[in-house]
């Protein structure tokens, strides 16, 4: 049965649960931040369905998402993270999550917290767009490029523009979904309560 859901999430039950219930929702709390930064860090160069499928196990391995506890990560972690099997094991992705975690605190001790810092992107309302297909959305925009351009000036990495359009759109910066999805109206009206 179509549903009428943005296509890209196919007829995989996690994917589509992901999308149905996460996917574009407005965060709010900075370790749901951390988590979908460690993750879409991980992501890239993948499938984000990869990711999806050993979230689980990034929540055992990196801490519960927690960045005070995944800043004080030593080479001894990291070497022990490169034999979970759980995780996507790269080095460079893996100590990129550690050295994110550092700037992430600092970002936090310099605005108060990650979430108020990053809504001052969007003047704290997320961006709707009105795509009917597919092709139309973009994989970056000036708005990600710029943003990814002060993460990296901040120490972040693995913040390509690319990478971080993504996360605006799973973290609800952009309501990427397809006019005719219903998460689209429905998640207007959630964000307008």
């Amino acid at each position: 049965m179509d549903t009428g859901r943005c296509p890209w999430c196919g007829d995989d039950p996690l994917y589509q649960h992901y999308h149905d219930t996460e996917w574009g929702v407005p965060v709010q709390d900075d370790r749901t931040w951390f988590e979908f930064l460690l993750l879409e860090g991980a992501q890239a160069g993948l499938s984000w369905i990869t990711v999806l499928r050993k979230r689980e196990a990034y929540r055992q391995a990196f801490a519960d998402f927690d960045p005070e506890a995944v800043a004080r990560f030593d080479a001894q972690d990291e070497a022990r993270l490169l034999t979970d099997p759980g995780i996507v094991r790269n080095r460079l992705k893996i100590s990129s999550a550690v050295s994110n975690a550092r700037a992430f605190l600092e970002l936090q001790e310099e605005h108060g917290s990650f979430n108020d810092w990053i809504w001052g992107w969007v003047d704290g309302r997320p961006i709707i767009n009105r795509f009917a297909t597919m092709g139309e959305v973009p994989a970056s925009t000036p708005l990600s490029e710029a943003m990814s351009k002060q993460l990296k000036k901040l120490g972040f990495r693995f913040v390509g523009p690319t990478i971080v359009y993504a996360f605006m759109q799973a973290t609800g910066l952009v309501n990427d979904h397809l006019v005719s999805c219903p998460r689209w109206a429905e998640l207007q009206e959630e964000t307008s309560q």
